[in-house]
């Protein structure tokens, strides 16, 4: 039995054949490292596994290179980057990591809210670029009183309200399966999607990708949040339509955005790639042009998917993703995942 782990990096690669060699002894199974995110670059046929990150895509092409392809593990809790229909089809069992840590995404997400609204990043690179400490243009606002809007109520999402409720915030919550005890436990309220967007001061983002959430933030839903509004985005690029929200920014339809995932993330990482891999479509290029406008506007964050990167959350991460591979090889799946 062999486990290929795709774009590893170096202190994840020390981590894993640590927990790799301990837990998998019994089974004999051999395990082989590498950077390499593309796994159509470092097909390895004799593979009875993959391991991949988000940056990994999984789909037919990549199947069809590991004959043997009998599990594909994921180091992420979300997996739109693995056509899961597919690998049901050919019997591959897909596991993922469903929870690393709440409190790391929430903690990021509550980050970007903080730089936004107090516009830390403007000050600080205010002073170290032109050594100014005028105040001019660096009022920001109070969380306490506001009205937080979170959408999605899963383990994340729980976390940012209850740390929500430390700055003193009110918070309306938004999901298709609300659960009306844990409100009242934590005394926030669901509504509308609509009602959310209308009442926010800030809104962030806690859902997977699927086709239900997919622009979920598109123009129309824009144009109903105020315009002294924040949009925070620590889910899957997808969820917002970039182009629309480069325009409500443009047009001063809300009044900022912190967003640590972007549409066609993994282009913008290698463009040069993306442009040689063939005749990228229309709505791809679109995206990533407007990726670029966003990065460029000075009422955005950006940053580079790193709400899941701490040290603790890495190391759960990592230990889970062995956990998923020992199970499937004693014939046991857990955290195995579906076609939504």
């Amino acid at each position: 039995m062999k486990i290929a782990f795709y774009g590893v990096r170096p202190e994840e690669e020390s981590y894993l054949k640590e927990r790799f060699s301990s837990a998998m002894a019994a089974t004999g199974a051999s395990a082989a490292y590498s950077a390499e995110r593309d796994l159509l670059k470092a097909a390895d046929p004799d593979a009875d596994a993959v391991c991949v990150f988000i940056d990994s895509l999984v789909d037919k092409a990549a199947m069809d290179a590991f004959p043997k392809l009998k599990l594909v593990v994921t180091r992420s809790t979300g997996y739109d980057h693995i056509d899961v229909g597919e690998a049901a089809a050919r019997g591959i069992v897909v596991s993922s990591v469903p929870s690393y840590g709440e409190n790391t995404v929430a903690e990021f997400a509550f980050g970007l809210i903080l730089a936004l609204s107090r516009k830390i990043y403007a000050a600080a690179d205010q002073v170290k670029e032109t050594g100014s400490f005028a105040m001019d243009g660096l009022r920001g606002f109070d969380l306490l009183g506001k009205t937080i809007g979170v959408v999605g109520t899963g383990r994340i999402g729980r976390h940012a309200i209850r740390m929500a409720g430390g700055f003193g915030m009110k918070v309306v919550a938004y999901d298709p399966s609300p659960d009306e005890k844990a409100a009242a436990g934590s005394g926030f309220r669901y509504a509308g999607m609509d009602e959310l967007l209308a009442a926010s001061d800030v809104v962030t983002l806690h859902v997977p990708l699927t086709k239900e959430t997919e622009h979920m933030m598109n123009a129309a839903a824009l144009a109903k949040m105020k315009p002294s509004a924040l949009l925070i985005n620590t889910s899957r690029g997808g969820i917002v339509d970039t182009g629309a929200l480069v325009q409500a920014l443009a047009a001063k339809t809300i009044a900022g955005a912190g967003l640590d995932v972007l549409e066609e993330e993994g282009a913008i990482k290698d463009e040069a790639a993306f442009l040689a891999s063939g005749h990228p479509k229309e709505e791809e290029l679109k995206a990533v042009l407007a990726d670029h406008a966003l990065m460029k506007m000075p009422n955005v964050i950006v940053t580079p998917h790193v709400a899941f990167n701490t040290d603790e959350a890495l190391r759960r991460i990592l230990s889970t993703t062995v956990d998923d591979i020992k199970a499937w090889a004693e014939g046991a799946p857990i955290n195995t995942v579906r076609a939504s």
